[in-house]
């Protein structure tokens, strides 16, 4: 620690003050003796005698109201005058002067019963403007006079007595209030300081107290300083109730996270989640549960402004963390945050890609399987293709058998709900429309059948009641006349105009031809030598140039190929059609006798209509009986 120098008030002013105090105090008066019961009296007496010998106050409040702030405005010009080039000599009088008049009884080194801007809150405006005059005369020994409190309070407690350190608690407190920034500038070096007096708890805590103050004005400074000296000391016994309640307070004093965007990284994110989280760690069960109310917030902060871009790199760690082992609250939170990770990060999905063949999550797949409704269509599109990757990788592991069979099959069947969910349910309805097709037919079939006439039946009577039969008789009547008429047009328009345009057209036809022609004969007089030599050279060069052993293995592959198809597929489906080309054609010459005509081939096909109609009907009233037979059954 930094060597205390002797100040002008330390030289001159306070021997005085000691010297005119010992010639103040009165010899002690004999006292006549009194019976034993009032021996508690005379010590409680001596004790008060042995305060006010020592200056001390009831409370700091009293100490401050008998402060004269005209006699240290004196004091402190002086100092100015005597050491005129020596700022620091001023601030450390004005520290010690403050210190040694605030003699009240001494409290916790945290000052957790009191408001967080306690003692600097007790003091008066006058009082106030005066040590902002000097700091702001001071401004560049303001670090050094930080250090200079600090290493000060550090000093008094190692002594037994040990004076009251509110004088530089307020110093410390006015600093920071204005400067936030000097508590932070060498983090480091205060966390050395920390650690080599671990086994000083009230030490720790005078050191964490004193830099935290500078996150009352400023939330990044503070996020800092917890960063940098409270989160490397959480797990201490003596020292974690502190760094908690110092973080609720720091939150609660800033409800507008924005300011503290980006101090809160994965190196520092995760193991407050093991903190918050994870069970019998160094916290004890409340502290675990007050820092578990604060993690939303510490999320927050570690997500940023933007978390559609830095999501992706807290996926791994969650993703290694959430296994079968892990407790049931921090697997709710795992899983929710690695949803949240591929709902909002598109990136995340290609990290998870990479890490799958790693991270057998089935886990989270089994989560988002469960959870498939809440999430966003444009997710679930994404989400698809990286399932069918997945389906894809766990089929070549259970192939080769390079991890546990069970964590596969488990991420193998949850990948096939997945991709069931997402593809969704569709009903048949090409099926559907051709049953209810069949059906419908069926049923006019029969409803013509059982009453010999079209008229008669259901459906016709049903039709006629309705009007839509005269409607319809109508609207045919209509489209025959209207076809009638197209069709007498047609054969008065269509030769007139046929023979118009193949008069106009056929000499263009005919030159086009001719060109044609002669463009061919000429290039296949003067282009099959190039063609030849394009031919004998191409052949050379695939001879010349060594293809690799794979691509010449794929290339007789695929030639292998074609030939089978050729051979086994192409050829006998050709043999076939034109096999039952001939039948049909001979089925053509015995049908119409010799002589195959137009009117031959409408009389063929008319029967052959007859014929799959009548099956049809014999189907359908086979399947109404069978049906009206299982109803009368039931």
């Amino acid at each position: 620690p930094i060597q205390t120098t002797s100040t002008l008030y330390e030289r001159g002013f306070e021997k005085i003050l000691k010297r005119q105090n010992k010639e103040q105090v009165p010899p002690p008066a004999v006292e006549p003796k009194k019976p034993a019961n009032k021996k508690q009296t005379k010590k409680a007496a001596a004790l008060t005698n042995q305060n006010q010998k020592q200056g001390r106050f009831r409370s700091l409040e009293e100490a401050l109201k008998a402060l004269d702030v005209a006699a240290l405005q004196k004091e402190l010009d002086k100092s100015q005058s005597v050491f005129s080039g020596n700022p620091s000599v001023w601030l450390k009088d004005l520290a010690s002067y403050l210190n040694y008049k605030l003699q009240a009884p001494l409290s916790e080194p945290t000052l957790s019963q009191h408001t967080h801007d306690y003692p600097y809150s007790l003091v008066s405006r006058e009082l106030r403007g005066i040590i902002r005059g000097l700091l702001a005369k001071a401004a560049g020994s303001l670090e050094l006079f930080f250090d200079h409190c600090l290493f000060t309070m550090l000093q008094e407690l190692d002594k037994m007595p040990g004076e009251s350190l509110h004088g530089y608690r307020i110093c410390i407190q006015a600093i920071l209030q204005d400067k936030p920034k000097i508590a932070t500038m060498n983090l480091g070096k205060f966390l050395e300081l920390l650690r080599s007096h671990q086994s000083r708890p009230a030490k720790c805590l005078t050191i964490m107290w004193a830099l935290g103050q500078a996150g009352f004005t400023n939330l990044t400074e503070g996020l800092k300083v917890w960063l940098g000296i409270m989160l490397p000391v959480l797990g201490i016994k003596s020292l974690s109730p502190f760094a908690i309640a110092y973080l609720d307070r720091l939150l609660l004093m800033h409800p507008n996270l924005t300011k503290g965007f980006g101090m809160i990284g994965p190196k520092d994110f995760f193991p407050l989640l093991d903190f918050a989280y994870m069970p019998n760690n160094s916290l004890t069960p409340s502290l675990q549960e007050q820092l578990c109310q604060l993690y939303p917030r510490l999320k927050v902060l570690a997500f940023g402004a933007k978390p559609e871009s830095v999501l992706h790199t807290y996926f791994p760690s969650f993703l290694s963390r959430a296994t079968p082992s892990c407790p049931a609250e921090m697997k709710k939170e795992l899983l929710s945050s690695l949803t949240e990770c591929l709902t909002v990060d598109p990136l995340s999905a290609s990290v998870w890609r990479q890490l799958y063949p790693k991270h057998l999550s089935h886990l989270l797949l089994e989560h988002l399987l469960r959870s498939w409704e809440q999430i966003p269509k444009k997710t679930q599109k994404s989400l698809q293709e990286t399932i069918q990757s997945f389906k894809l990788a766990n089929q070549e592991l259970l192939r080769k058998g390079s991890c546990s069979n069970q964590d596969a099959i488990s991420c193998d069947t949850a990948c096939k709900g997945l991709l069931q969910q997402a593809r969704g349910y569709r009903p048949p309805w090409i099926r559907l429309l051709l049953l209810v097709l069949i059906f419908a037919v069926g049923f006019l079939c029969h409803d013509f059948r059982s009453h010999s006439s079209f008229q008669a039946s259901l459906s016709g009577r049903l039709l006629q009641s309705s009007g839509f039969l005269p409607a319809g008789q109508q609207v045919c009547a209509k489209v025959y006349s209207y076809s009638l008429q197209g069709y007498s047009w047609l054969q008065e328009t269509l030769p007139a105009w046929g023979s118009h345009l193949l008069t106009v057209v056929r000499p263009g036809l005919q030159l086009a031809w001719t060109h044609t022609n002669a463009t061919v004969s000429f290039l296949s007089a003067h282009c099959a030598s190039h063609l030849a030599w394009f031919g004998d050279s191409l052949t050379s060069l695939s001879q010349r140039v060594q293809l690799p052993a794979t691509l010449t293995q794929l290339l007789q592959s695929l030639r292998e190929l074609l030939l089978l198809l050729h051979q086994n597929v192409l050829l006998p489906l050709w043999h076939i059609l034109l096999k039952a080309l001939a039948q049909a054609r001979e089925h053509c010459h015995e049908a119409c006798r010799g002589e195959v005509t137009w009117d031959c081939m409408k009389t063929q096909l008319g029967e052959a209509a007859r014929w799959l109609w009548l099956r049809l009907q014999d189907i359908t009233v086979a399947l109404l009986d069978w049906a009206l037979a299982m109803i009368s059954r039931q």
